[in-house]
């Protein structure tokens, strides 16, 4: 049995070390519940980064994906197959968009929305290069991806990154009024920032974003990838606030822990694409797209996203009951089921004092506590994870508040 000593040595000798890991190891899952080899119990309240929406162990996830993997796994975009268009269907319905390109993870859905936004101005013949992205925005490591994201503690060691990008204040509808110009290939926005710090933007901003596109002619791209896919009991939060964009990027719930996303796009983003722009070996291929099928039609058939919308408001009631007790929490922000408690001080020990209380967290932003749970954890188990979260802020937080 791999001990946590063993596969901590191991991993310090093998692996590239840019991971700080919590000091555990797991097993097996059921269901919002992870449980190491020696059978302790942790609540889940992380899926994965915003991943696992089926929770743990999901039977009809399992028998799709072992059922997909004796028949065929992979046979590249070389040629067709059936489900890379089922899936589509899925996704232009949800949207209100067009068309889908496949891919492995939300920050490759990134690189192409940006790469396509260029690729539309130039088949224009009118190429544009600028991009306007705000602060406290997080939209990937690779180095498009990296370049949109606002945070100088993952840009600067990688610099110089792709060039002409403005960060505006999420706050300042003036600010981006003047930084949207003829100039602009597009604007890109998470409608709930997730790493930075669980920031939903306002309907203000919202509205300032639609105006200036419309002006100026700048297309939208809409980051969904954490906060999408009915994370928030709607299929998208752009939609709720009245935003119509002309790229999306999808990922994360996607394929409930199969590694799949993908970038949607309008139709005239679409046109302007011709054989070879684009590609990925591994997108959209038959494994992938069975998880994210299994995934799409207990959301959109199954009443999975009317489920987070009312667990999710539930959520919020009790968060706001509890910052209500504790002094240390500033704000709460959120909906559905993707949440940010911002503190007075630094999150990390409350993490770890949680780990202890077997809650599974993690911190963004340098001061929030997020909560990411699956989309099926009941409003009894949330109840569950915010008493040992309260714990664990109160003991981080004794003797602090005079």
């Amino acid at each position: 049995m791999a001990t946590m000593t063993n596969v901590m040595a191991d991993e310090a000798k093998t692996i590239l070390q840019v991971y700080r890991r919590n000091p555990v190891v797991f097993a097996r899952g059921e269901g919002c519940r992870l449980y190491t080899a020696e059978g302790r119990s942790y609540l889940d309240l992380i899926s994965g980064v915003g991943v696992a929406a089926l929770g743990h162990g999901n039977p009809k996830l399992a028998a799709a994906l072992a059922a997909q993997a004796s028949e065929l796994l992979h046979t590249s975009n070389l040629f067709f197959h059936p489900l890379q268009a089922e899936v589509a269907s899925h996704l232009i319905a949800l949207s209100g968009l067009d068309r889908a390109f496949f891919c492995n993870s939300g920050a490759e859905a990134i690189e192409a929305c940006l790469k396509f936004a260029r690729r539309y101005w130039h088949a224009q013949g009118a190429p544009r290069k600028q991009f306007v992205a705000f602060e406290h925005s997080f939209h990937g490591r690779t180095m498009g991806a990296l370049s949109v994201t606002w945070d100088e503690h993952y840009r600067a060691p990688f610099a110089p990154l792709v060039g002409d990008v403005t960060f505006v204040p999420v706050d300042d509808t003036a600010a981006l009024h003047a930084a949207v110009s003829s100039e602009t290939a597009a604007v890109i926005v998470e409608p709930i920032q997730g790493e930075g710090g669980v920031r939903p933007i306002s309907q203000e901003m919202a509205d300032a974003i639609r105006e200036s596109c419309a002006r100026t002619g700048a297309l939208l791209i809409a980051d969904e990838v954490q906060c999408g896919l009915g994370r928030t009991g709607r299929p998208f939060y752009s939609g709720a606030l009245g935003l119509r964009p002309d790229l999306m990027a999808v990922g994360k719930s996607l394929g409930a822990g199969v590694p799949v996303a993908a970038a949607l796009f309008s139709n005239k983003v679409a046109e302007a694409a011709a054989f070879g722009d684009h590609g990925s070996t591994y997108g959209g291929n038959l494994l992938a797209c069975r998880a994210a099928l299994v995934f799409l039609e207990e959301l959109t058939q199954h009443g999975l996203m009317e489920h987070v919308a009312q667990v999710g408001a539930h959520a919020g009631a009790s968060l706001r009951a509890m910052a209500s007790r504790l002094p240390a929490v500033r704000e709460v922000r959120g909906e559905g089921l993707i949440w940010g408690i911002d503190l007075d001080r630094p999150a990390a020990p409350v993490v770890e004092a949680a780990l202890e209380r077997g809650l599974l967290i993690n911190r963004t932003s340098d001061t929030v506590v997020r909560l990411l749970p699956p989309y099926v954890i009941t409003a009894a188990e949330f109840d569950e994870g915010v008493a040992h979260l309260e714990a664990a802020i109160a003991v981080c937080t004794e003797g602090s508040q005079a």
